[in-house]
């Protein structure tokens, strides 16, 4: 008979090798493994037994249609929203992470604000970095259409901070 340590030994071998099955025999005791691999398998399943879709007729009573009336005009000022929005074609982007600042300092006015016009060199935002503050330029002229980030937040490198309709 096999000890334990001679199966836990077996055990290593077959597992470390390429051998799918094993199987021993001796003195009236018999020993068999077999590896279980992970495998895939697709069945197609017959074009008969398919499902096949059947529309179902509700009827609708005046009150979910006032409902999906109020959710048209919701999902309507969305698009116009979204339309509103990519009114743009220039974005302008942190060149680093940090923490975006609209002002030179706390109390002084934003450097920009939506609808106002910029120029290539005018200065945007700051955005600090290891107690580095960074001045972002335009680097287009146009009108900014929409501010991404809120002051105090931190942005990412690469992250929209502007959109801008260029002129």
């Amino acid at each position: 008979m096999l000890k334990v340590q001679e199966i836990r030994e077996l055990i290593k071998l077959i597992d470390e090798s390429s051998i799918d099955e094993f199987s021993y025999e001796s003195n009236g005791t018999k020993v068999s493994m077999k590896k279980e691999k992970e495998s895939f398998q697709v069945e197609e399943v017959p074009k008969s037994s398919r499902s096949t879709y059947e529309p179902v007729q509700v009827e609708v009573d005046e009150k979910p249609v006032a409902t999906a009336e109020k959710s048209k005009s919701v999902a309507t000022q969305e698009v116009e929203e979204t339309a509103a929005s990519t009114n743009y074609d220039h974005e302008i982007v942190s060149p680093m992470v940090g923490t975006f600042y609209s002002s030179p300092t706390p109390d002084s006015d934003p450097f920009v604000q939506k609808g106002e016009k910029v120029k290539s060199n005018s200065v945007v935002c700051i955005v600090e970095a290891m107690k580095l503050f960074n001045e972002i330029e335009a680097e287009v002229n146009g009108e900014i259409v929409e501010v991404l980030v809120e002051n105090g937040e931190l942005v990412e490198y690469g992250q929209p901070l502007f959109r801008v309709k260029s002129e």
